[in-house]
């Protein structure tokens, strides 16, 4: 049994169903990319998964998100609160939004071993130092006692992996961890993380749009569009043999090693609003190969081996 799995959910905010019928599932020791372009669902995913949809006036309308056995979408508020934090922990793409200013850094660590694993106050900043060393955070006993404006994007972004890791959890999700940082400092951060999950043996969860990030840290790749999903499979069958025309599309926006100036080609027209998703397939006004079937059918989820695409002409696609 998968460690978290998302059997058929739907989302729901007021009228807008920003996620329709999407299936995911991880294990311990495994990376999950989620990807896609900026209104394809990817953050929805995430607040589903940690119980957060409340805070926007939205709900889990239709499915199931099991964890390590427990329904997570029954689960009364005071249970999800002792699940956030402990074994399930949320780093968000901007570290500046998840550092209180007023608050010295480690002071912040610290209290998620206070609230979450029951320590005193010295054992909790001891465990503090402890991870922020094994983040590669220099001199990390001085860094412990300063305030998030002393420290760079870079600094402040392991500090939020330093929160994340102090209640020991079983899954992370990291929703853009990287977007705000330089490319440098971005490869840094994506290399801890998949350190700790090969070490730890963790769950993670990385949401991007860079599919860039997915070739070097996943181990299997859900792609989004308009909040359903396009194609799920493991990192080396998305790349080699991308079926979905959207992920075929995505791969051949990434820049390769000596490509001709002028040559990258971007995918016409953008991703629909919520209000305004198409009938039938939400990509087909965007896609090559549709036809006009495509604006009528919503394109069953196929299997092929372990793989799942959602698109009536796979087959050309795959041989296309």
């Amino acid at each position: 049994m998968a460690l978290l799995t998302l059997d058929t959910i739907a989302v729901t905010i007021g009228q807008a169903e920003p996620l329709d019928r999407l299936s995911l599932d991880i294990d311990r020791g495994e990376i999950l990319g989620i990807v896609g372009e900026s209104g394809s669902g990817k953050s929805m995913t995430a607040l589903a998964i940690m119980g957060l949809l409340p805070l926007i006036g939205g709900k889990v309308s239709a499915g199931a998100i099991r964890f390590d056995g427990v329904e997570l979408t029954k689960l009364p508020e005071a249970d999800y609160r002792r699940l956030r934090g402990k074994r399930m922990a949320l780093i968000t793409q901007n570290p500046m939004t998840s550092l209180d200013p007023i608050r010295t850094v480690g002071a912040q660590i610290d209290q998620v071993g206070t609230l979450h694993m029951g320590m005193r106050a010295e054992a909790a900043r001891e465990r503090s130092i402890e991870i922020m060393e094994q983040l590669r955070i220099p001199d990390a006993a001085t860094v412990h006692g300063q305030y998030p404006h002393q420290l760079s994007g870079g600094m402040k972004q392991r500090i939020v992996i330093a929160m994340a890791l102090m209640g020991e959890p079983d899954l992370i999700v990291a929703d853009e961890p990287t977007t705000a940082l330089d490319v440098t400092i971005q490869a840094q951060i994506i290399q801890i993380l998949v350190d700790l999950v090969r070490q730890r043996g963790l769950a993670l969860i990385l949401i991007t749009h860079d599919m860039g990030v997915v070739a070097q840290a996943c181990d299997k790749v859900a792609v989004l569009y308009a909040g359903r999903l396009a194609e799920f499979a493991a990192v080396g069958e998305i790349f080699a043999s991308p079926r979905h025309p959207y992920t075929r599309a995505l791969i051949g926006c990434i820049a390769k090693e000596g490509q001709a100036s002028g040559s990258l080609v971007g995918i016409p027209g953008t991703i629909p609003g919520v209000f305004a998703y198409p009938s039938g397939c939400r990509y087909h006004p965007r896609c090559a190969l549709a036809v006009p079937a495509c604006a009528v059918n919503v394109p069953p989820e196929q299997r092929l081996g372990a793989a799942r695409v959602a698109c009536d002409w796979v087959t050309e696609v795959a041989h296309g």
